[in-house]
């Protein structure tokens, strides 16, 4: 579990945790310390490393770019009540009122925004049911990546991961995000019952509790056909423009959310280039951004527990 040694491993190499060729970092499968003892060959030192610096100015050029995000006219949210840190676990509804006090639905009719909410329906809540992936799913999945990998927020995101030797075409990156955010694994009983995308977007129920769901757009659906009842924020953004971020707590059919963060107002190809950012660039760690001069800390997670391809990972969590 160290490059304390085998720095010119060649790629390829099975049988171990994780790897110390210099093209780790891309499979997002190095050991820890590999950039204190392999610096010489690989991203740490190179120009393909991502820096701090970089991470910086790439967020508030997605953050620019992103044309489909709700403006202020288009979206009015109602707060109301803001927990102390010791309320989040109460599950006490302090809040008669709906999180969403109006939102212009003719944004949903952009093709990014439609092909991503005719995903939604396509997973079973509940972790430890195997999901059955159909021929039309298919191709809902691959529609939303092609409308996504359209916009400007994506072709910058490409354009930037392609320059630090990540892709070497967008076909190449097409098939990663595929795989990544859409490929299944299991989160509970063996079952293959969850991929990233379902767990950040749709949300998912495990041990009676709400897991994952941080996508606005999904909140806003449920919440106007009754089924999600908002209780409370502990956190609300600095940002007067949209994309704004929320702390909250809510209830899905009885089941409990005690702590959710989310962006509110941004759009689907927004939400999935920042996390796939900082998935690639900072997987398992703190991924400090900066969006309209304000700072933004991103966490992802890693499915360690299996992989696909030449080792890479699926996205668990962000």
């Amino acid at each position: 579990e160290s490059c304390e040694g085998p720095c010119e491993e060649e790629r390829g190499a099975g049988g171990v945790p994780c790897h110390c060729h210099p093209e780790c970092h891309r499979y997002r499968n190095c050991c820890r310390d590999y950039a204190h003892h392999c610096h010489h060959g690989g991203f740490s030192r190179s120009h393909d490393s991502i820096t701090d610096q970089d991470l910086l100015r790439i967020s508030e050029q997605l953050y620019q770019a992103d044309e489909n995000r709700a403006q202020l006219g288009d979206l009015t949210i109602n707060p109301q009540y803001q927990a102390a840190p010791g309320e989040l676990g109460h599950q006490l509804d302090h809040c008669p009122q709906p999180l969403y006090k109006y939102v212009n639905e003719e944004l949903f009719s952009k093709p990014t925004y439609s092909s991503f909410i005719r995903l939604l329906d396509n997973f079973q809540r509940s972790t430890g049911k195997e999901e059955e992936v159909t021929e039309e799913e298919l191709r809902e999945q691959e529609e939303f990546l092609r409308e996504v990998m359209e916009t400007k927020v994506m072709e910058k995101l490409f354009t930037f991961l392609q320059q630090k030797n990540r892709y070497d075409s967008q076909e190449e990156f097409y098939s990663d995000l595929k795989e990544m955010w859409f490929g299944i694994y299991s989160r509970g009983d063996g079952q293959r019952d969850s991929s990233g995308f379902e767990h950040i977007f749709s949300g998912e129920v495990k041990k009676g509790k709400v897991s994952g769901f941080h996508n606005w757009i999904r909140f806003y659906l449920l919440e106007k056909e009754g089924t999600l009842n908002y209780l409370s924020h502990n956190f609300d953004g600095p940002w007067d423009t949209y994309p704004d971020v929320l702390g909250l707590q809510f209830s899905w059919d009885g089941f409990h959310k005690e702590l959710g963060s989310a962006f509110i107002g941004s759009s689907p190809e927004f939400e999935l280039g920042i996390y796939t950012l900082c998935f690639i660039s900072r997987p398992g760690r703190q991924c400090h951004l900066s969006l309209g001069g304000h700072s933004l800390s991103i966490q992802t997670y890693p499915w360690t527990k299996s992989s696909y391809g030449t080792g890479k990972k699926f996205i668990a969590t962000a």
